[in-house]
């Protein structure tokens, strides 16, 4: 990670999720856990990632199917089933987190657990929160959620295994951030 974006880390920040993309147009990335332990960083965990279809960018806009740049902080999360244990404020609600089921039945269970990306959302709030800071425009709802074995429509999407781990792991004290995007901006 480039001076830029460790910049953009709170000040007191011990939990980082780094999901990184080889190129700005593959929706294919690696994340990886980082947890600080007195002045190192530590990695605890590495599994593959889908971001948005269409890759990466740092303008967002709705529905360009492409996830965000940028270092966000990770505060909520929720979902179809119970609370696997996170510490992280949770909300199970089937009706709220069941996806269309007009999608394509590799997608039925993308929500059964999420983890809300504060990119245009209000902190605090229920992961499905409408509310749009930067206006509707900018686009949200961008969630950490179960990968269905390719691209999103801009959230970054992992095996179950890992939502499991993050949600169990994560914890506010901590002050958790996401850092995401393709290699070459987060080298800036």
């Amino acid at each position: 990670m480039g001076d830029r974006m460790w910049q953009q880390v709170p000040i007191g920040t011990r939990q980082i999720v780094a999901v990184f993309g080889d190129h700005k147009t593959s929706p294919d990335s690696t994340l990886v856990l980082y947890e600080k332990y007195g002045t190192k960083w530590e990695p605890q965990g590495s599994w593959p990632a889908h971001n948005g279809k269409r890759g990466w960018v740092v303008d967002h806009w709705e529905n360009d199917e492409r996830s965000p740049v940028g270092v966000f902080t990770l505060s909520d999360a929720g979902g179809v089933l119970d609370d696997p244990g996170t510490r992280l404020p949770y909300t199970q609600d089937e009706n709220a987190f069941i996806s269309p089921f007009y999608w394509d039945e590799a997608h039925w269970h993308d929500f059964d657990y999420v983890i809300a990306i504060d990119y245009n959302r209000l902190r605090g709030t229920r992961p499905d929160d409408p509310t749009r800071p930067l206006g509707q425009s900018k686009g949200g709802g961008i969630w950490l959620h179960l990968d269905h074995g390719d691209g999103t429509l801009g959230c970054v999407s992992v095996p179950e295994s890992a939502m499991e781990y993050l949600l169990r792991r994560l914890d506010p004290k901590n002050k958790p951030v996401i850092v995401m995007g393709d290699k070459a901006h987060l080298r800036l």
